[in-house]
């Protein structure tokens, strides 16, 4: 997108919000980069260039805008959709993985040599991996800078500096303020992307791209939820999360134009990939434009498109504790899932404390899960066989679940596994995996669905049918879905 010089044009001069985090404005004259729909008066077309990152942007020595906050920009959709191993990189960034396991970790998990991942993300992102954690590191600095009382000298190895000039350096640098600069700032606005609240939450929005619908979006999360691990409350949906230096706990409103977002951690360190797996679990990188026009061209699909446009797919924030879950809703109620979970949770789950709420535990690792009495588990003797084969795969490293996996071979390794079928299958392709594309033709509510709108009723028919709707099948079934009046379609009312 950031070659196409006259089509980045066309969006800026409509401030056209579709392409925030797509792709950076730098302005040569200023030496500030920008989003697409910055509410400035446009530069002259000769004045700009046009970068795939802020990352890119600032390797070339541009710095943010103080007006638009471009750091702050929803996740290119690009990295959601690809499968190659690039957008496994990006996406192993954004989890904080190079600011845990430095760039050979990175290349380990993505079995290349560091030279090629250099080359690689440089020649598409305009920056090297560093350069990309960098840019992380900064973001996540300016947020703890103005969310929290905490000390500048904390805030700098919390986001991951290794060392405070480091920090001062690259704050000034991206931001054009020093860190004390910016808090002080932040303290005479009383709006913004953030603002302090409570000593030890993090409160700040995470912004999405227009439209989007919440209904089916929060309602299955409350209408699933594990009691102890999840919970609606006040009108928001909040679970515990299991993260790399501790605990947090997460409370998630959906607003008009973000998503705020509440965060209590144990470990400020986690600030990153806490917000990165809320990210994930809401799909607030999407692209519903683009996935709701190709969905659109079916004239079957396009009422009920039209109806309710902007669809998320449901994620996770552990895609390990979704397969577990998956497994255990197999041929069951939602309600009986969620009991099934439940027992796991109180008998395996670590214990947590949660002043604002009834969270009470964590869920229950692999490595937990996999040494558990198959004779204490209330199943069916096949189904206690699926989820401990699946547990001990998880727990040896054998089955790797994160952002990173290839998602054809991690289908083939889960089918190889007892009693996965292709409807687990998919259904973890789809949450876990973040496969924009996963489809479960054999469905029950699918097919309900697809018969009701004269779609083909027969798996092999709607699959071939559904060619036409790649690579955005997965938003196809959460339109499908939504036609029943099932609770996970409904957003939840204060009484749920």
């Amino acid at each position: 997108m950031h070659t196409d010089t006259e089509r980045c044009v066309r969006a800026v001069q409509s401030k056209d919000a579709r392409f925030d985090g797509v792709f950076f404005t730098a302005v040569r004259t200023t030496r500030i980069y920008c989003r697409p729909s910055c509410p400035v008066v446009p530069p002259k077309p000769e004045n700009m260039e046009f970068h795939p990152s802020a990352a890119s942007c600032q390797r070339a020595g541009f710095r943010a805008c103080k007006r638009c906050r471009p750091d702050t920009s929803p996740g290119s959709p690009e990295w959601n959709v690809r499968a190659d191993a690039v957008a496994r990189a990006v996406r192993l960034i954004q989890d904080g993985v190079v600011d845990r396991e430095g760039v050979p970790g990175l290349a380990r998990r993505l079995g290349w040599s560091t030279r090629q991942i250099e080359r690689q993300l440089l020649a598409e992102l305009g920056a090297g991996p560093l350069a990309l954690a960098r840019a992380q590191r900064a973001q996540t600095a300016r947020v703890l800078i103005e969310t929290t009382p905490m000390p500048l000298g904390e805030v700098a190895f919390a986001a991951g500096f290794s060392s405070i000039r480091t920090f001062n350096d690259t704050v000034r640098e991206v931001f054009a303020l020093t860190p004390g600069e910016l808090r002080a700032r932040a303290a005479r606005r009383t709006t913004g992307a953030a603002t302090a609240t409570t000593p030890g939450v993090i409160s700040l929005r995470l912004p999405f791209r227009a439209p989007l619908e919440p209904s089916n979006l929060f309602g299955h999360l409350a209408a699933t939820a594990v009691p102890g691990v999840e919970e609606w409350r006040d009108g928001a949906y909040r679970r515990t999360l299991s993260l790399p230096y501790g605990h947090g706990i997460v409370a998630l409103v959906p607003r008009a134009d973000h998503i705020a977002c509440r965060l209590s951690l144990t470990d400020p360190r986690d600030l990153t990939q806490a917000i990165s797996r809320c990210r994930r679990l809401l799909d607030l990188d999407a692209d519903p434009v683009a996935v709701d026009d190709r969905l659109r061209a079916d004239p079957l699909l396009a009422t009920i498109v039209d109806t309710a446009p902007g669809r998320r797919v449901p994620g996770t924030v552990d895609p390990a504790e979704f397969a577990v879950r998956a497994v255990l809703g197999q041929q069951v109620s939602t309600a009986a899932a969620r009991t099934h979970a439940a027992r796991l949770v109180t008998a395996h789950g670590t214990p947590v404390d949660d002043p604002e709420g009834g969270l009470t535990h964590l869920f229950p690792g692999p490595e937990a899960l996999a040494a558990l009495d198959p004779e204490t588990l209330a199943l069916p003797r096949s189904r206690r066989t699926t989820l401990l084969t699946l547990v001990r795969a998880l727990a040896d490293g054998s089955l790797s679940l994160g952002p990173a996996e290839d998602r054809e071979e991690t289908r083939a390794r889960l089918l190889a596994l007892p009693g996965f079928g292709p409807w687990t299958t998919e259904i973890i392709a789809m949450r876990a995996l973040g496969d924009p594309d996963a489809f479960l033709p054999g469905d029950l509510g699918v097919r309900r669905a697809a018969e009701g709108l004269g779609l083909p009723g027969t798996p092999a028919a709607l699959t071939a049918r559904a060619a036409h709707w790649r690579p955005w099948r997965a938003y196809a079934v959460q339109y499908l879905w939504a036609t029943d009046d099932h609770p996970i379609n409904l957003l939840p009312s204060e009484g749920h």
